[in-house]
């Protein structure tokens, strides 16, 4: 797939971050990337504006299901939020630069702070399917990176350091609501595959031997590229189906959805409680 503008340039940056601006009003203070099934938190953003992600210059246009392909830009939790309806996939065609170019545009629109989400498959045998798991720490499995390239060191360190990618404090916060809510809030790490194929029993059984808690296709360049920018860091996961090595079945892209939708009424109230306190 043709690039098209280099997704990592300022230039580009600041084009896409303009088209925004038009209809964003006050600058957003959180950034939210909502995965797979996850998109209707978006619909209780309070005094919401939206545009589609091919109306801004740049920017990668999502083709995953359930993924409508929007920022919608308003207040939630009491703060000032900028959300993506759906991100985009190394396994659509699009680098790993590209798949992390909206969170550049978000960082400079003033977001200082990510939540990313996603739907994953469970690797810990003490999972379930429907529940939330908070995420840890990340393993890089997809080959890729989206700081290969060209540095400005305007923008952040030629090596980051990805040691605590995920903001210590917020982990405590999210913790602490989910306690409040009787919310079952797992934690793990979580593991990153290109796609689209779903992995091997014999894959899957290397990724639990490497500490991995959760696998998916998405999260770890947006993470990487939050941090290389000094972003902090919140990840919530949905674990959507079970990725045992011995199980008889794996569950297709449909139920992943399915499970997700279900538990999105528990995924919105744990969000809505824990922005107020970023």
């Amino acid at each position: 797939m043709d690039e098209g503008p280099n997704p990592t340039t300022a230039d580009t940056v600041a084009a896409a971050a303009d088209a925004v601006r038009r209809v964003a009003g006050a600058p957003p203070e959180i950034a939210l990337i909502l995965g797979s099934g996850l998109g209707p938190l978006a619909d209780d953003i309070e005094d919401a504006v939206t545009i589609a992600y091919a109306d801004v210059p740049g920017m990668p246009i999502s083709t995953a299901p359930g993924h409508a392909g929007r920022f919608v830009i308003g207040r939630l939790g009491g703060r000032r939020v900028v959300a993506m309806q759906g991100r985009v996939h190394l396994y659509e065609g699009f680098s790993a630069a590209q798949c992390a170019f909206p969170v550049r545009l978000m960082h400079t629109l003033g977001a200082g702070t990510l939540v990313v989400s996603n739907a994953c498959g469970g690797l810990a045998p003490r999972f379930r399917a429907g529940e939330l798991m908070l995420q840890l720490d990340l393993v890089n499995a997809t080959g890729q990176n989206a700081l290969i390239g060209p540095n400005d060191d305007a923008s952040g360190p030629r090596f980051p350091v990805m040691f605590d990618c995920y903001d210590p404090a917020y982990l405590e916060v999210a913790r602490a609501v989910a306690r409040e809510q009787g919310v079952m809030l797992r934690e793990g790490v979580y593991l990153a595959i290109s796609g689209p194929s779903y992995a091997t029993r014999a894959e899957l059984r290397a990724y639990r031997s490497w500490g991995a808690d959760a696998i998916g296709m998405s999260t770890v360049h947006e993470v990487i590229v939050a941090r290389y920018l000094g972003m902090r860091v919140l990840g919530l996961s949905t674990v959507t189906d079970l990725a045992f090595p011995d199980r008889s079945e794996h569950a297709t892209g449909e139920e992943v959805l399915r499970v997700a939708a279900e538990s999105g009424a528990t995924f919105r109230s744990l969000v809505e409680g824990v922005l107020p306190r970023l």
